[in-house]
């Protein structure tokens, strides 16, 4: 097994190649899953590593116990941060310096791996949590699921590119209501607003994320995952730049297996049979 795919305190990993599943679940129920330096290395090394390894076909990001992810563990890194410095706070600028290895390296890794990732909420979303279910290519909530973007009422600003996914998944006015006044959003309104793909009986949770990322690592990867560039270059392109990446995308996923079997299966009027490659 890929060394990165190996569990770390905190998160278990697993790669199933029969279907091409690579299972990433945060298992810190004590901490409400809180995500600690060590978590968040490990899903960088494995989102990383997933992008490189044609066995994966799909992501399941997932958790253990009654909530998602609470947020990062701050508490925990500022107390050993203290007792490095022998009691004295971090410098003015550890902050800016830690994040782009951390947590402003992990979500754009979860936008841009070019594998789908299916993302399954129960319980609380909060910061880090709540960016990593809006960054995730198709995020399904339990009924009991709440989201919370908790800066402001903690006395300081966004992070993990909150500010920039909260008002493209659901419009500016909203994302100020939950980033300015801390509005803590239910299920039943996340999917009104769009903010996750869809939301079901907290008993249905596993099994219909589950079936999403199979539907998913059964489809023809390589053009699933040129899709997903396509969409993130997109928020920032011009009609002319997307044109062109649309050819260029279009010339790759043409040349495919895949490609060729879709093909074969519309005109033997059949289901295709992918193979990811």
């Amino acid at each position: 097994m890929n060394d990165a795919y190996r569990p770390v305190p905190g998160l278990d990993t697993a790669l199933d190649p029969a279907t091409g599943i690579l299972r990433l679940t945060l298992d810190r129920v004590e901490k409400r899953n809180a995500l600690d330096d060590v978590m968040v290395a490990g899903l960088i090394a494995a989102l990383d590593a997933a992008g490189h390894d044609e066995a994966v076909r799909a992501v399941l990001l997932s958790a253990q116990g009654p909530h998602f992810c609470t947020g990062a563990d701050i508490v925990q890194r500022n107390a050993a941060e203290e007792t490095q410095g022998e009691g004295r706070k971090p410098r003015v600028g550890s902050i800016q310096r830690r994040l782009p290895a951390q947590a402003h390296r992990l979500i754009p890794l979860v936008l841009t791996v070019q594998v789908p990732v299916v993302c399954a909420v129960r319980g609380w979303a909060a910061g880090i949590g709540l960016a990593l279910a809006l960054a995730s290519d198709v995020t399904v909530a339990a009924d009991d699921a709440r989201f919370w973007a908790p800066f402001s009422a903690r006395g300081f600003t966004p992070d993990s590119g909150v500010t920039w996914l909260l008002p493209r998944r659901i419009g500016e006015v909203r994302a100020r209501k939950m980033l300015l006044l801390g509005e803590r959003v239910p299920a039943d309104v996340a999917d009104t607003w769009g903010l996750v793909d869809r939301v079901v009986p907290a008993d249905d949770l596993d099994k219909t994320a589950a079936d999403l990322a199979a539907q998913l690592a059964a489809g023809p990867t390589v053009a699933l995952g040129l899709t997903k560039w396509l969409m993130h270059n997109g928020a920032s392109a011009t009609l002319d730049q997307q044109l062109r990446d649309e050819g260029f995308a279009m010339e790759l996923s043409s040349r495919s297996r895949d490609f060729r079997e879709g093909m074969a299966a519309f005109i033997g009027k059949r289901p295709a049979n992918f193979e990811g490659r």
